[in-house]
């Protein structure tokens, strides 16, 4: 397989960079469930590419736009985007690559000072001005000055339809989760719509040979507690992040007991994601019964 690969990314980085670069070898990269991967070795540098076989026309779009506002943001190393598009039956995207590196001691604290940092840019809506993704799974973006309806409607609502849709949920199930969705304005304060990674889980950072880095972005404006809560749900950040993070930007009193909410969300994508057998819906049903 690997043989007919130069051929190909060579047509794509054309596409994008209009010059003819020769692909001198090709390194394997995790790509996700979707997507194949690889970092590019040219006379030119080095590229990161990644692409799937088109059924996700607009992914990349939207993520090449979602790279573009967290460089932005924060001070935190975001790949450049050099382009997407489409060659033959192939959507792409072309990156800069990321040189991992041994994390040294600033790592984990830079990383949350950058987290702070992007999060301190604010709207005046949670939500975005377009749809993007988080995995393969549609992320609805519409705007609401409202955060506590904003994750009802358009994060745990919209998880539970496509659920219900898919057959992945009995009715026990669906109805105690519109019960507890009907008691969230008790449970979820409201924030200030702060800009988020949106997907921000130990698989989508990285120390490089540039810095404390991110990617694979899924972002909007929202609840910055999000994405704090997403780094808790499948660990493997350290002490100094949080740290680093609450010194510049310090978390609300109640953040630690809505925790398990706010992971609602991520929760149920992987439901969606996996389905109901991954063992992610027993963890959204004991929170939620908390609740009733």
């Amino acid at each position: 397989m690997l043989e007919n690969f130069p051929d190909m990314l060579s047509r794509m980085l054309f596409q994008v960079l209009g010059d003819e670069l020769k692909v001198e070898s090709v390194q394997i990269q995790t790509g996700g469930d979707i997507n194949m991967a690889v970092c590019a070795e040219t006379n030119y540098g080095d590229f990161f590419i990644k692409w799937n076989e088109g059924q996700y026309d607009d992914m990349f779009e939207e993520e090449a736009q979602g790279l573009k506002l967290l460089r932005q943001a924060t001070q935190l190393k975001i790949p450049e985007v050099f382009g997407y598009g489409k060659l033959d039956d192939k959507a792409f995207l072309v990156l800069e690559f990321l040189e991992p590196s041994a994390s040294d001691d600033t790592y984990w604290s830079r990383l949350g000072e950058g987290i702070a940092q992007l999060h301190q840019v604010k709207a005046d809506k949670h939500g975005l001005n377009y749809n993007n993704y988080i995995g393969r799974l549609n992320q609805n973006n519409s705007f609401n000055g409202d955060w506590t309806e904003f994750f009802r409607e358009n994060r745990l609502n919209t998880q539970l339809g496509l659920a219900i849709y898919n057959e992945e949920v009995e009715k026990d199930f669906v109805r105690d989760f519109k019960r507890f969705l009907s008691k969230l304005p008790q449970i979820v304060p409201p924030s200030e719509p702060s800009l988020l990674h949106g997907d921000l889980w130990s698989g989508n950072v990285m120390s490089s040979a540039r810095g404390s880095a991110v990617y694979d972005p899924a972002v909007y404006f929202g609840a910055r507690e999000m994405d704090i809560a997403m780094t808790q749900l499948f660990g493997g950040f350290d002490q100094r992040f949080y740290e680093a993070y609450d010194s510049n930007y310090p978390l609300p009193d109640d953040f630690d007991a809505l925790v398990e909410v706010y992971n609602l969300y991520p929760l149920m994508v992987h439901v969606n994601l996996f389905g109901a057998n991954s063992g992610y819906l027993g963890s959204v049903w004991r929170t939620i019964k908390r609740y009733l």
